[in-house]
């Protein structure tokens, strides 16, 4: 049951790739953010190199955000082999950063992970062959099997998914097709259409397609920035009907573990 007139609005952004030797600022677009929405996803990318100092002021981007933020990491915040660190920093922002758990803000559950790479369909890669392209495969698996630890552990009437990685086709259709299978995979694909949930963000495929579905029907976005910007958008705002306020007097914000 949802509260009649209640909303929620998801502002969800990636691939912002911020390096403060480059000059650009996002406080004016995080401004607005906080202005039209009501929690912000971030979908991975958020640095150039994963570097701590590039973190550390990315966060200070999001000084004027009063709102819940959560996030995934992308591939570009492990390049410099420091996402543990690059972790802490926004976690001490209060940013959730979302690797297979889970949390519930106003009733809505979010889970996610960064995903991985290996194609879709029957052109997805098979664990077959040398050890290391079953170890990449089983790369994919290991992130497919967070998606779904995520997901169990909501109980929440409405659940959204974030990534970085597409799992599905449609939305990376607009990218040369030799690098599709960089793109995303559909092993992350199954947990999803298997256990179900209202939404998927996700970015990394900066010339795609915005809008895709599932399968089973659930809408996908790719939110990558520079996608967003082509249609003269900053970030992608969704909006639900909020569930019922059931404990008013409880934690805005509730963390799960997997």
């Amino acid at each position: 049951m949802a509260d009649d007139g209640r909303e929620v609005r998801i502002a969800a952004v990636g691939d912002l790739h911020y390096d403060a030797s480059r000059g650009t600022s996002f406080r004016d677009v995080f401004a607005e953010v906080n202005k039209k929405a009501d929690v912000l996803v971030l979908c991975g990318d958020l640095t150039t190199h994963g570097k701590p100092e590039q973190m550390a002021a990315f966060v200070g981007e999001l000084a004027g955000v009063e709102i819940p933020i959560v996030a995934v990491l992308g591939n570009h915040d492990y390049e410099g082999g420091q996402h543990e660190e690059v972790t802490e920093i926004m976690e001490e922002r209060d940013i959730k950063v979302l690797d297979g758990n889970s949390v519930v803000i106003d009733g809505v559950g979010f889970c996610g992970t960064k995903g991985f790479a290996g194609g879709f369909g029957r052109g997805a890669l098979a664990p077959f062959g040398e050890l290391l392209i079953k170890e990449f495969v089983q790369a994919a698996l290991d992130e497919a099997r967070k998606i779904e630890n995520g997901l169990r552990s909501l109980t929440t009437d409405i659940r959204i998914c974030v990534l970085h990685y597409a799992p599905i086709l449609e939305t990376v259709v607009g990218e040369p097709e030799v690098i599709f299978p960089f793109l995303g995979s559909s092993r992350l694909l199954e947990p999803i259409d298997t256990i179900g949930c209202d939404v998927v963000f996700h970015g990394h495929a900066h010339h795609g397609t915005i809008e895709g579905v599932t399968p089973a029907g659930i809408p996908v976005f790719n939110v990558a920035q520079p996608l967003l910007l082509e249609r003269g958008e900053n970030f992608l705002v969704w909006t639900i009907k909020a569930p019922e306020r059931r404990h008013p007097r409880n934690e805005r914000m509730k963390v799960g573990q997997s």
